[in-house]
């Protein structure tokens, strides 16, 4: 815990040198100062952001479980030598790759403009490599993990709960983080479209005024949403998989 703590200061501090370094060497209109940025945050703009940020984090959090929801049903059944993998892992191997931001008029036109894009286009987004990362996880399970449960008779629920699920369970959490920095900056994207509320539609907001100070205090929100997101994955891995620390 100590290790992650240092790691978290020290980011955080080479983070703040590379921005002053922008701020005094590029050029200060593009690149306002971290002291001006943070001085804009006080109590009046957390009040204003506090719909917004609720917006933004439910669509992160909701997209996220769906995704995880679908990336671990079908990871299962993808691996190993299933015949469900035999038809499947041929389709995910040829979509995986295409991007899937070519969609979004696609998805506009059928959802419309607000919160059924947002969360779609995200999970289209994020869903594939989820699949992937646990299908990859389960297959990398030694058979004999199951042998024991087996004798006793365990069914196929007791054997994905009591194996398949733990022993995959780290492979599952490193997708989800990887994933989380890919849906964050979707959301981004997404949320200049429509007339809704969010983190992304303040910062295009800002700039669409030329005020770069909200667009750094919407970048340095956006950021902490993501941050806490992964504290909580942090606190997850604590709680289930005790024998990692």
């Amino acid at each position: 815990m100590s290790e992650k703590i240092k790691n978290v200061t020290i980011g955080f501090l080479l983070l703040h040198a590379l921005w002053f370094f922008g701020h005094f060497f590029v050029d200060a209109r593009l690149i306002p100062s971290p002291l001006v940025v943070y001085g804009q945050m006080d109590g009046t703009f957390w009040r204003n952001m506090q719909l917004p940020i609720l917006h933004s984090l439910w669509r992160l959090v909701l997209a996220m479980s769906i995704s995880l929801g679908i990336g671990l049903v079908f990871g299962v059944l993808l691996s190993g030598k299933k015949t469900v993998g035999k038809i499947l892992n041929p389709f995910l191997y040829f979509i995986y790759p295409i991007p899937k931001m070519a969609f979004l008029p696609v998805v506009i036109i059928s959802l419309g403009l607000g919160n059924g894009t947002i969360v779609t286009m995200i999970v289209l987004i994020i869903v594939f490599q989820m699949m992937i990362n646990v299908r990859d996880g389960v297959n990398n399970i030694p058979v004999e993990n199951y042998q024991t449960l087996l004798v006793l008779g365990a069914n196929r629920w007791q054997l994905f709960k009591d194996v398949t699920l733990p022993a995959a369970l780290s492979q599952i959490l490193s997708s989800t983080r990887v994933a989380l920095g890919t849906a964050t900056a979707i959301l981004f994207i997404t949320e200049d479209s429509g007339n809704i509320y969010g983190v992304g539609r303040f910062i295009f907001n800002a700039h669409s005024r030329i005020d770069f100070v909200n667009v750094y205090t919407g970048i340095v929100v956006l950021s902490l949403m993501a941050f806490f997101l992964f504290l909580l994955l942090d606190v997850i891995e604590r709680r289930f998989m005790k024998w990692h620390q």
